[in-house]
């Protein structure tokens, strides 16, 4: 098995613990963990198998644009990073009672910036397992990645990467 980079922003929160969740299900010595803040172009271009955790936040997001988060930051690099070959997986944090109009859009948002630079993203997961109005991060009735709602569903997450993991091996080697 090839190590996986999982990168992850913001540094603190439930996507920290979602990326700390994961690295301890690839087993140790399987991947390497970095807040996307501390991310370089060499780093990403480290690995070949590459997991990106991000979270949907408040309304703020869609009101207005914000240059001031790690992964608004880490974008402006993207045409640095030599993509070929990689395979990207998304986790998103999302909000299904509160944000039921918006769950999990930010895996959305990611999947497109990485679009322009013919990224073969993986790991879509069903739809139907989930409660919520609208996703900028469906793809007919699958989502682009995988959804997490901690704030709402934490006894979820545990199964959910699990599943996710398993399906992410068996289909691309992670």
């Amino acid at each position: 098995m090839q190590k996986t980079g999982i990168f992850y922003g913001p540094e603190k929160g439930s996507v920290s613990k979602v990326a700390k969740i994961i690295a301890t299900e690839l087993g140790e010595g399987n991947s390497e963990l970095m807040p996307i803040k501390e991310a370089s172009p060499a780093e990403i271009e480290k690995f070949e198998h590459i997991i990106f955790g991000i979270s949907t936040l408040g309304r703020t997001n869609w009101d207005s644009d914000h240059d001031d988060n790690d992964w608004d930051q880490f974008f402006t690099q993207f045409s640095k990073i030599n993509w070929e070959g990689k395979k990207v997986a998304i986790y998103g944090l999302g909000d299904h009672i509160n944000y039921p109009d918006h769950f999990v859009d930010a895996i959305g948002w990611l999947k497109e910036k990485l679009k322009p630079y013919n990224v073969e993203v993986v790991g879509k997961c069903d739809a139907e397992e989930y409660q919520f109005n609208d996703s900028e991060a469906l793809e007919g009735l699958f989502f682009a990645g995988l959804p997490i709602d901690e704030d709402n569903e934490a006894e979820k997450t545990l199964a959910r990467v699990r599943n996710w993991l398993k399906k992410l091996s068996q289909e691309h080697t992670f």
